[in-house]
């Protein structure tokens, strides 16, 4: 035991020491590399942004392709690089600067020093032509070779092989293909530019040269609304149309943007507002103070495109419940030009608060939805007070519907806005109504309400007169709380009709309540509130109905005759009778017409309905029918002889 040696103390410390280097290396390492990296792409980035800020091309970054893509300088195939969102150019990051130089963009404006203003030839790009896209001249499929191959005009969006471009293509004068009655020709503004110089406003006289048809779109998009899909969008309509038409409302106001209506003839822009129903309605608004200025000959008919959460207002004018990139933003075009006008109202609502000594402090809204106090506003308070907190978390549609199911089955069990009828007073017209044990008031000024729930029509039995979006009046309906507007929404109840009116008054004698003006919520103390009519909105409508084609084959040529309709008059009030079509729910073809009648009283505002239903004449034994509901003191029958598109006044 004495003769073994023992280890020196220092070799001890030298093996401890090996320990802690080794564990230093093994942290510090990774996180120097993470630092480095983070570094070095900080520095590409601002490489980046600093060549997109001096560049005339619209790049945009991507970590990912969504389809096998190839740069048009090296013709390498890439994963990440940059594009442009108006001509469509992709290329990798380190050929960014040669690309600048090389390629020119979409060109707003023409040279003034161009011979020929109306002779714009094509603007041709190679590569990465769209998918399922065929030459012009063999009618081949292009694009099909795994290369960068093929040409693409970026105004037409025409496509060539690479074997067909002949020098004749090259000269050939662009006629922007088939949205050319959408786009504002860079000609055109260069015409505009230099007549505004020598102090002329003859715009009818050069638009002449575009054609009868031509309507010009300009793009309102919101890239914050719903599933925050404007940002993508933005980019596909700089690529079909040209970029001075596409705006985005978080940048650019609508009252800014909408002034390029001034530069087009009169009654001939077309506006397609890309967002939800808060973003029509600062459209909207826009466009009265565009009335205010004196420029109504220059005012637009509306389009949207819905990208909201509730999108009622779509939903009633035809364009659906909600955009997920289901169509292709040509479709969306395409159905832009098949539109047609109708007027939507627009109503003043006025609030007067019960200020301290009697004095009232005055606040104006407009409505175009609808308005409402009780449960509904609560729900929508208290997701718009989340959504205010987190933002981000509030990006999908379906999310934002399940946070409002989140809210309504709390307040069914809570019930804040109980004995509504105790707090409120209201008047259609002038006279007072009395009210049942409400939870909830909804005054509506179009057909759809909640998220697609057709509220005033009802179902089952009690069937009324569909409501218009254009008639002056109103409809008052009440709900009973939160589960009962569930059950209105999956048609397993109907809502408490109160009646309908060309002006609205309601009184808030205590307590606070929540309320709200086409989803814009808030909490309100005592106070009244007036609706009054306000003006007229223009607006596209999109029926998607069938073609005359397919229309003449389905119909016979009897079908055409005059038939009988029998409709009830009544001894008080005056009766009326209409025909119109139900919004459509989906894009089918509506076969049905709905003839109304009806007599409007002073009492509680609505009195006798029949309503007919007139199907297509090919099944009309089967189904024909009459219903009356509501108060029986008819006394007569009216013969009123018409085509299916009659509309009388009796």
């Amino acid at each position: 035991m004495e003769g073994e040696k023992r280890p020196a103390p220092y070799e001890g410390l030298f093996a401890d020491g090996h320990l802690v280097l080794w564990t230093l290396c093994s942290v510090l390492l990774p996180v120097f590399i993470t630092f480095w990296c983070s570094l070095q792409r900080s520095r590409r980035q601002l490489h980046r942004r600093d060549i997109f800020r001096k560049s005339k091309h619209g790049w945009r970054d991507t970590d990912l392709f969504s389809h096998p893509t190839y740069c048009c300088v090296c013709a390498q195939h890439i994963l990440q690089g940059a594009f442009c969102d108006c001509c469509g150019l992709r290329v990798d990051e380190a050929c960014l600067k040669k690309a600048d130089k090389r390629f020119h963009c979409k060109e707003i404006m023409l040279k003034n020093d161009s011979k020929d203003l109306d002779a714009m030839h094509h603007h041709w790009i190679r590569g990465n032509v769209p998918l399922c896209s065929y030459c012009v001249v063999c009618k081949q499929q292009c694009g099909s070779q795994p290369k960068l191959c093929d040409y693409r005009c970026i105004w037409c969006q025409k496509t060539v092989h690479d074997e067909c471009m002949k020098n004749s293509l090259k000269n050939e004068k662009c006629d922007f293909g088939e949205f050319r009655n959408l786009i504002i020709p860079p000609s055109y503004l260069t015409s505009i530019n230099q007549m505004r110089k020598d102090k002329k406003t003859d715009y009818a006289m050069l638009a002449s040269k575009l054609g009868k048809q031509w309507t010009p779109l300009i793009i309102l998009a919101n890239s914050r609304s719903g599933t925050n899909m404007g940002e993508g969008l933005l980019g596909e309509f700089r690529i079909l149309l040209n970029p001075v038409q596409v705006f985005d409302v978080t940048k650019t106001p609508p009252v800014k943007a909408l002034q390029l209506c001034t530069l087009l003839p009169y009654y001939s822009a077309r506006v397609l507002v890309c967002g939800g129903d808060g973003t029509v309605g600062w459209v909207l608004d826009a466009v009265d103070e565009m009335k205010i200025k004196g420029q109504e000959k220059y005012i637009p008919q509306v389009a949207v495109l819905p990208l909201g959460t509730g999108n009622d207002l779509s939903n009633t004018l035809g364009w659906g419940t909600g955009y997920a990139g289901e169509i292709p933003v040509t479709q969306v075009l395409r159905n832009v030009m098949e539109a047609d006008g109708v007027k939507l109202d627009r109503w003043k609502v006025q609030v007067t608060n019960k200020g301290y000594y009697n004095l009232r402090k005055l606040k104006e809204f407009t409505m175009n939805n609808y308005f409402s106090v009780g449960p509904d506003a609560l729900m929508a308070l208290n997701f718009h007070a989340h959504r205010e907190k987190a933002p981000s978390l509030f990006s999908s549609r379906i999310l934002n519907k399940a946070v409002y199911l989140f809210y309504g089955t709390k307040d069914c069990l809570v019930q804040e806005c109980k004995d509504l009828n105790k707090k409120v007073e209201l008047e259609l017209d002038g006279e007072r109504v009395e009210l049942p044990n409400l939870e909830g008031i909804i005054v509506l000024n179009i057909g759809y309400w909640g998220g697609g729930c057709r509220l005033w029509e009802g179902m089952g039995d009690e069937t009324y007169p569909l409501a218009r979006h254009d008639d002056g009046l109103l409809e008052v309906v009440g709900v009973y709380g939160s589960f009962h507007c569930a059950q209105i929404q999956v048609k397993l109840a109907n809502p408490f009709r109160i009646g309908q009116a060309h002006t609205v008054r309601l009184i808030l004698k205590c307590s606070m309540m929540p309320m709200q003006i086409d989803g814009e919520p808030w909490a309100q103390g005592p106070c009244t509130v007036t609706i009054t009519h306000k003006t007229h909105a223009l607006m596209l409508y999109f029926s998607g109905e069938q073609t005359d084609d397919d229309v003449s084959s389905t119909s016979d040529p009897e079908d055409t005759k005059e038939t009988e309709r029998w409709l009830v008059s009544n001894r008080h009030g005056s009766c009326w009778a209409s025909s119109c079509s139900p919004a459509p729910i989906s894009r089918k073809p509506q076969k049905e017409k709905v003839w109304s009648a009806g007599c409007l009283q002073h009492q509680n505002h609505l009195r006798s309905w029949v309503t007919v239903w007139l199907p297509t004449p090919s099944n009309w034994p089967l189904t024909s029918g009459i219903r009356v509901s509501g108060d029986r003191t008819a006394t007569s029958l009216v013969s009123l002889r018409g085509t299916s598109g009659a509309s009388d006044r009796h």
